[in-house]
């Protein structure tokens, strides 16, 4: 069983999806501090200086506090700034996937065209005598 655990684990395509779900988190904490440090910011600047991130909406009585990290302490919250701030994370995910996948087409060579092979010589005359005839009528 341990055997064949190893050939398992060894496996071209284990090793391959592993590879890339450790780059998927590398991936993923970049986009999370573009969103968080560049996008976010850009969009409060916009917006008048809104801060999704501490949107939220108070569902119990005990919850005094303003900011979203202090209001979870309290008591049941609904967090609405963190979710808009997910979703931004995934169409910037999305979009960038997109673009990286997009730009690898592009590099890959065009698959190459099938020539049609070379009509033999007798089959052009036959070709040819055979369009005389019809020119001619008969």
């Amino acid at each position: 069983m341990l055997e064949e655990f190893k050939k398992f684990a060894m496996r071209g395509n284990v090793i391959d999806l592993a590879v890339g779900v450790i780059i998927g988190a590398a991936f993923g904490a970049i986009v999370n501090s573009l969103v968080s440090d560049v996008v976010m910011p850009i969009i409060g600047a916009v917006t008048g200086g809104l801060d999704f991130s501490n949107y939220f909406i108070a569902m119990s009585k005990n919850v005094t506090a303003t900011s979203y990290a202090d209001a979870k302490k309290q008591g049941a919250v609904l967090g609405y700034g963190q979710f808009l701030t997910i979703a931004i994370n995934f169409m910037i995910i999305a979009w960038v996937l997109f673009i990286a996948v997009r730009a690898i087409n592009r590099l890959q060579a065009p698959p190459p065209v099938a020539k049609t092979p070379e009509t033999p010589a007798d089959v052009k005359l036959l070709t040819e005598i055979r369009d005389l005839l019809a020119k001619r009528g008969g």
